[in-house]
């Protein structure tokens, strides 16, 4: 049986987006829905209702929307939302408020740089770089991409970029030219904008060594703008076709911004699978459906308010990043950070988010379980009065780091442990105000997706592990990914495990609350003797032993049946021996089950992850195996790697 851990009051459900969307639905359709379950059963039940509603309400900025919601429903793909509208992703960001002087952007860089932009100074931004994009030949259709660190210039290209019809991508500066070419050379950019470079971890990096060769591989790059920032003075000498960011505006006085208005499913990002086995697929995202999704999640599952403080630790090459800019719609405040959430101490966040007042806090699991294992106390440090909701994805959050935020980061607070992914830029379930927050589950399924969990046989199943899957058609699927003849690779991603059904590839458990547990990406899964087991059910053992920093466990093929294998990064002058692999085993014997028990245990100095944070276990699987892995470039730690390859004690 679950621990209850936090409950919302009836003063504070009565006054969430959430019960007065419900209000506004049974209003508007005669339904008499009491709770969220009425609510969600309502919204996958009758999806078009539901969409139309929160388009609505939403208050959706929009030349057209036209009488169909939807046609061909029961397709997927193949299903069309809201195919008579026509808007602008940017404009719906940029809607008016009552105070221009109201500070939109906070940002504060590792170097200790703060500023911030005020509605008018981010409208002006916005209105200057779009006419110079314009003049410069960019059009409906075109790419625009960032090689940027999280600032709030960023902000203004993705704006600028996407008020025109312009299609946005970016990925963080910590690539090296491989990894960019993989990603924007697909894509063929007609511009790109880069800062000098970036701080990460109290050093500087530039990024102008760079700038030529990624340049010369990506011939269609006919503007390159340069963006000063790890040094004012820097010039854009030397650089093929690059003008500094200041003179391609400065021909430009601002004035009202001229927003495309556009088809519901006009391309918007283009964004990236991990490409740890291959190059990275590229990910097509629509306006419309990004948009309603977003500014869903943004209203009813974080209540997010008008003038908030919406922080999320992010690159700009995380779908994080993407989600978080969208609180702009919900007239919030964007809270930006960039550089190492860990210098010069684990509590440089929390700083932030004390003297800034953060009433949403976003970050990952990873972070919140080393803010632990760096015996950090922000309940004791910190006013952290302001934070209403703190959010956590990338990896499965334990229960432990459950127990971890309400014991030492703050008692009464909604903690959401949210799970989606690039691939729908969003999240299939994820947190809610109205509901309690019960030891190690996310809270729900998020509204209008119709989530369930599926048996090797496609059969649902409740409080039994299974593949998650989506049955209905949604707004936020990909509209396609690029350069894919017949959809091909599209299709092979999402629907060849069961037809006509969305298959995510997450391993997870729905539970007697209406909840999820994740238990590790299906294809990480292992398959010792034939019974699955998922990879987070053993992170949660293995992590809770002082002696180890993390962890990384995979299959490895052997003698006709699967054997578990345990990577462990020790703590600094630790070592693995007999007595310890012991006590390794022993926690996950007692907790778990025999057949998690690893055959080996084998110790590493570190653990390869990708740029979001993210181990990779089939990477690693891969280099056990004798297999190449494609693109290292994906990693932020590469090099990591190589302790995997030839390791004498998986040889026998």
């Amino acid at each position: 049986m679950s621990t209850l851990l936090w409950q919302p009051t009836e003063e504070q459900i009565n006054t969430t987006h959430l019960t007065q969307f419900r209000q506004q639905a049974n209003e508007k359709w005669g339904t008499t829905l009491t709770n969220y379950n009425d609510l969600y059963q309502w919204s996958v039940d009758e999806i078009e209702q539901f969409w139309q509603t929160l388009w609505e309400y939403g208050g959706i900025i929009a030349e057209t929307q036209g009488d169909d919601i939807l046609i061909d429903g029961d397709k997927m793909p193949g299903a069309q939302w809201f195919p008579q509208a026509r808007l602008n992703f940017a404009e719906n960001l940029l809607r008016p408020r009552e105070d221009e002087n109201e500070t939109v952007i906070l940002f504060r860089g590792e170097d200790k740089v703060k500023y911030s932009l005020t509605y008018r100074e981010l409208y002006n931004q916005v209105s200057r770089l779009a006419q110079a994009l314009r003049a410069a030949g960019v059009t409906t259709g075109d790419r625009v991409v960032g090689y940027l660190p999280n600032l709030p210039e960023t902000v203004v290209a993705m704006l600028a970029t996407t008020s025109i019809g312009a299609i946005w991508s970016s990925c963080s500066p910590d690539f090296r030219v491989r990894g960019v070419v993989d990603r924007f050379g697909q894509i063929m950019p007609k511009v790109m904008l880069s800062a000098d470079g970036y701080h990460y971890n109290g050093k500087e990096y530039s990024s102008l060594d760079l700038l030529p060769e990624i340049i010369e591989q990506m011939p269609s790059i006919e503007h390159l703008i340069l963006i000063p920032y790890i040094d004012k003075e820097c010039t854009a000498r030397g650089l093929p076709r690059a003008t500094l960011l200041d003179d391609f505006i400065a021909p430009y006085l601002s004035k009202e911004i001229q927003f495309e208005q556009l088809p519901f499913n006009h391309p918007l990002y283009v964004m990236y699978s991990s490409g740890t086995t291959g190059v990275p697929k590229c990910i097509v995202h629509g306006a419309g459906g990004t948009l309603l999704q977003q500014l869903k999640e943004h209203l009813l599952h974080t209540n997010v308010q008008k003038g908030d403080n919406v922080f999320y630790f992010t690159t700009c090459g995380w779908m994080m990043w993407n989600w978080l800019v969208a609180a702009l719609a919900a007239e919030a405040t964007l809270v930006l950070f960039d550089g190492s959430p860990f210098y010069p101490t684990g509590n440089v966040l929390f700083d932030y988010a004390a003297e800034e007042k953060i009433d949403i806090f976003g970050t990952s699991a990873k972070f919140i379980d080393s803010v632990n294992k760096a015996g950090l106390k922000p309940i004791e440090s910190h006013d952290l009065s302001s934070v209403r909701a703190i959010l956590s994805t990338g990896s499965p959050l334990v229960p432990e780091s459950f127990d971890f935020v309400y014991s030492s980061i703050k008692k009464e607070v909604q903690l959401s442990s949210i799970s989606g992914g690039t691939d729908i830029v969003s999240c299939f379930a994820l947190g809610n105000p109205v509901l309690p927050v019960w030891r190690g589950e996310l809270q729900c399924r998020g509204l209008g997706m119709k989530v369930e969990v599926f048996d090797d046989e496609g059969q649902p199943v409740t409080g039994e592990k299974g593949e998650l899957v989506c049955t209905r058609p949604f707004p936020c699927m990909p509209i396609y990914f690029w350069n894919d003849k017949d959809n091909e690779k599209y299709n092979a991603a999402y629907f060849e495990r069961f037809d006509n059904i969305w298959c995510h590839g997450d391993y997870v458990e729905l539970t007697e609350h209406h909840g999820l547990v994740i238990h590790g990406r299906s294809d990480a899964v292992l398959n010792p003797g034939g019974v699955r087991i998922g990879t987070a059910e053993i992170y949660r053992q293995v992590e809770q032993l002082e002696e180890v920093i993390e962890s990384l466990v995979i299959g490895q093929d052997w003698q006709d049946d699967v054997r578990v294998v345990l990577f462990v990064h020790l703590r600094e002058g630790v070592s693995l021996n007999e007595e310890l692999t012991k006590k390794i085993k022993q926690q996950i014997r007692q907790n778990t089950t025999q057949r998690h028990v690893p055959a080996k245990v084998v110790q590493v100095t570190d653990i390869p992850r990708t740029k979001s944070g993210k181990i990779v276990e089939l990477a690693v699987r891969h280099i056990v195996h004798g297999r190449e892995v494609k693109n290292k470039e994906a990693l932020a730690n590469p090099q990591a790697l190589e302790q995997y390859q030839n390791i004498a004690a998986l040889q026998s």
